[in-house]
């Protein structure tokens, strides 16, 4: 069994960004390794637990994102946002994620992260709404194709998660994420202190971004884990490169 530490250790080199994660419902399946082994970049292969790895929709809120040291950015630092992620390990020991689409409704940011770091944000109509304890995600994509993909998401939020299971810290005590950048596998670490998760219960789960994000199906049977998370402050760190085989 994998096993993780829930406390990210304590970054090196100058801050790149700084954002705040919020309202978050982490919804995932699992799935055969071999199954998405394809969808990522060369010198990382599937991270597993007990033989499976996962694949997550995961929608929430951004709040103060900004640059190095400097102040949150207006606006366009607060958007929704609705990730389909991967999970991954490198030859180096880095566990962490690929992200196969991030949906946010800024189309400033899409455009600025796909060109400084070749992030694939798609940008799409985005709402979220929440009453109490039910919570509803909803998304539709504008740009790049293929038009109209997205979904609508609806929870419950339960009682605090007192102790994680391992399956709830392996998807959610994640330090860093892998990526290619000038025709190169990169490892972008990030800080943040351990989620403080709460149980969560799927009301309506419609959605095609994950068939979209090269995994189709998954959507139409029930998740193997949802639970949701309010806020944590993250950093992001200066990037290296990883060597592949």
């Amino acid at each position: 069994m994998s096993t993780f530490d829930p406390v990210a250790p304590q970054l090196a080199g100058p801050r790149l960004l700084r954002q705040d994660w919020t309202r978050l419902t982490f919804i995932h399946w699992a799935v055969d390794p071999e199954r998405v082994a394809h969808l990522l970049p060369p010198g990382t292969r599937p991270d597993t637990l007990d033989g499976a790895t996962y694949v997550g929709l995961i929608p929430f809120e951004m709040r103060a994102a900004g640059f190095g040291r400097g102040p949150a950015v207006p606006y366009f630092g607060d958007f929704a946002e609705t990730n389909v992620r991967l999970y991954t390990v490198d030859d180096e020991g880095h566990r962490g994620i690929v992200f196969r689409s991030l949906e946010t409704s800024r189309l400033l940011v899409v455009l600025t992260a796909r060109i400084a770091s070749a992030t694939p944000y798609m940008w799409a109509r985005m709402r979220i709404r929440q009453d109490g304890d039910r919570i509803e995600y909803v998304t539709r994509r504008r740009w790049p194709g293929p038009r109209g993909v997205g979904g609508r998401i609806v929870a419950t939020l339960g009682d605090p998660i007192e102790r994680p299971s391992a399956l709830e810290e392996f998807v959610t005590a994640r330090f860093g994420l892998h990526t290619r950048y000038l025709g190169r596998t990169v490892w972008i670490p990030n800080h943040h202190v351990p989620w403080s998760l709460r149980e969560a219960t799927l009301d309506v789960l419609d959605d095609n971004l994950v068939a979209a994000a090269g995994v189709p199906g998954l959507a139409l049977r029930q998740p193997d884990s949802v639970v949701h998370a309010d806020r944590v402050h993250t950093e992001f760190r200066t990037a290296s490169v990883i060597r592949s085989r």
